[in-house]
C-alpha cells in the first residue's frame, strides 16, 4: 500500500473478521449493541449517496462513452488527483485504517478485483457484507483492479477539489489502466 501513498503499512488492519471490525467500532466509541447483539452506527451528516455529489471524471475513455447528465456529472481529471492527494494525506494522519480485499460479480468471467481502505471500521464491515469474499488461497496472488478509499470524516473544500459541497464520490476509469491507481474515491 505505501505505491498508493499510505506511509505507514504497520497501521493497516488486513482482512480483518465481523467481530475484529465490531470490536473495533466499539473500542472507537464508533457505533453500540442494541439489545440483540447487532452493531449500531450513526452514519452521520450524510445518511445515503447523493446522485448530485457522484462524479466521473470526463477523459479520452468517458467523454463519448457516458450518457452525461445530472446523475453522470463530468469532474475535470486535475480534481480527482486533487481529491486523492487530499485522502492519502488524510489517511496518513491517522492512527489506523482498515483494508479489505474483495470481489465483485460471482462469474470469474466478469469478476473485479477490489481492495477496499477505510478510515472506520464499520465502513470495511459494510464491504465484507457487501462484496465476495477470496479464499486464503486466492488472497495470496490477489492483485486488486479497483482501489476504493473511503474517508467520511475528511471535508473538502469545493472550491478546490471541484466538487458540489464538501463530500463526494469520483471514479476514474482512465486511471483503471495504471497499475498503481485505479481508484473510486468516497470523502
Amino acid at each position: 500500500m505505501v505505491h498508493l501513498g499510505i506511509k505507514n503499512r504497520d497501521k493497516v488492519r488486513y482482512q480483518s473478521t465481523p467481530e475484529e471490525l465490531v470490536q473495533d467500532t466499539l473500542r472507537r466509541g464508533e457505533g453500540e449493541l442494541n439489545d440483540t447483539g447487532a452493531l449500531v452506527i450513526q452514519t452521520g451528516e450524510f445518511t445515503g449517496r447523493s446522485p448530485k455529489d457522484k462524479f466521473i471524471v470526463k477523459d479520452h475513455i468517458t467523454a463519448d462513452t457516458v450518457h452525461w447528465n445530472e446523475f453522470n456529472i463530468p469532474i475535470d481529471g486535475k480534481y480527482f488527483d486533487i481529491v486523492y492527494n487530499r485522502i492519502m494525506e488524510h489517511f496518513n494522519q491517522l492512527p489506523e485504517l482498515w483494508a479489505r480485499d474483495c470481489y465483485a460479480c460471482a462469474d470469474p468471467r466478469y469478476r473485479l478485483n477490489i481492495r477496499v481502505i477505510n478510515e472506520m471500521p464499520a465502513n470495511n464491515l459494510f464491504a465484507y457484507n457487501m462484496f465476495l469474499r477470496p479464499t486464503e488461497e486466492e488472497l495470496e496472488h490477489f492483485t486488486p483492479e479497483w482501489h476504493i478509499l473511503s474517508a467520511p470524516s475528511l471535508k473538502l473544500d469545493p472550491a478546490v477539489c471541484g466538487t458540489r459541497q464538501h463530500n463526494a464520490a469520483i471514479v476514474s476509469f482512465e486511471k483503471k489502466n495504471d497499475p498503481d491507481c485505479r481508484f473510486r474515491l468516497y470523502r
